[in-house]
């Protein structure tokens, strides 16, 4: 009996009533991954650009993950036509490509999605998990409707070619990083600046005036629940090595802190 792949992101997007809420996985770790996925979350980002997974790593990830009801989303490191091939390759039907900036760039993305003649993927569908080694029928002729697609939105120039960039077919989504956004703008460190905000906000009403998703990181909950208030489809609101860094201080600061002034009212 032929296998079914789950939903893509594209599909569980279109179907929600409401905005979808997700985290990142940057640790690296299977355990970490699998007890993020079973938050009640809605997805989450594995992420390959700023982190130290690698593919081998993210295709354990991506096994620790599938008997949860989440979506997992792997962020390759950069548009290469390789990457994205090999993370395909392993299973990964969401993906996210940093740095686009450019309708160009937005349709080298979807081309190295696509198998020819609509694009310039590799052929490799018996070899790999991507089609369950060929037990998924018709993946192949099909495939594109197993993969979304979400570029990534971080600079000025990408803020100004949002409503291109939105239009490119093939585009599922856009997904708005204000960090380095806030960077290429001058104002480094300062993703919650009025200006930010702003510039993300136009890609907000770009990207819908386009009938396509829009999402954006936002760790800081104010922010986060700003972004939703103004319309965004998908937020991503913390990372477990984040959550671990604040937690471990919190327990530092509560314990190591108390038992300092007990020794110092002796």
């Amino acid at each position: 009996m032929p296998l079914r792949l789950a939903p893509s992101f594209r599909e569980q997007l279109a179907d929600s009533d409401r905005s979808l809420v997700g985290m990142w996985v940057c640790s690296g770790s299977p355990l970490l991954a699998e007890v993020a996925a079973g938050s009640g979350l809605d997805w989450l980002l594995i992420d390959m650009e700023h982190s130290a997974n690698t593919l081998e790593s993210v295709l354990v990830q991506l096994q620790a993950v599938a008997a949860y009801p989440i979506a997992p989303l792997v962020r390759v490191p950069s548009n290469d036509t390789v990457a994205i091939k090999q993370v395909l390759d392993l299973g990964a039907q969401n993906l996210i490509v940093p740095m686009v900036s450019s309708a160009e760039e937005a349709r080298t993305a979807v081309a190295a999605t696509r198998y020819p003649p609509e694009g310039v993927r590799g052929v490799g569908s018996a070899l790999a998990r991507s089609a369950r080694w060929n037990r998924v029928d018709r993946y192949l002729q099909e495939s594109a409707q197993h993969v979304s697609l979400t570029v990534q939105i971080e600079t000025a120039a990408g803020v100004e070619a949002a409503a291109d960039i939105a239009a490119v077919d093939g585009v599922d989504a856009v997904f708005v990083g204000p960090s380095d956004l806030s960077a290429s703008m001058g104002l480094l460190g300062q993703q919650t600046h009025p200006e930010v905000t702003a510039a993300v906000e136009r890609v907000f009403t770009a990207v819908k005036a386009a009938g396509k998703a829009v999402g954006v990181n936002a760790f800081d909950p104010t922010a986060a629940d700003a972004y939703l208030a103004a319309g965004a489809d998908f937020v991503a609101v913390g990372a477990d090595v984040a959550l671990l860094a604040r937690a471990s201080e919190a327990l530092a600061a509560r314990f190591i802190a108390v038992d300092a002034a007990d020794r110092a009212s002796y």
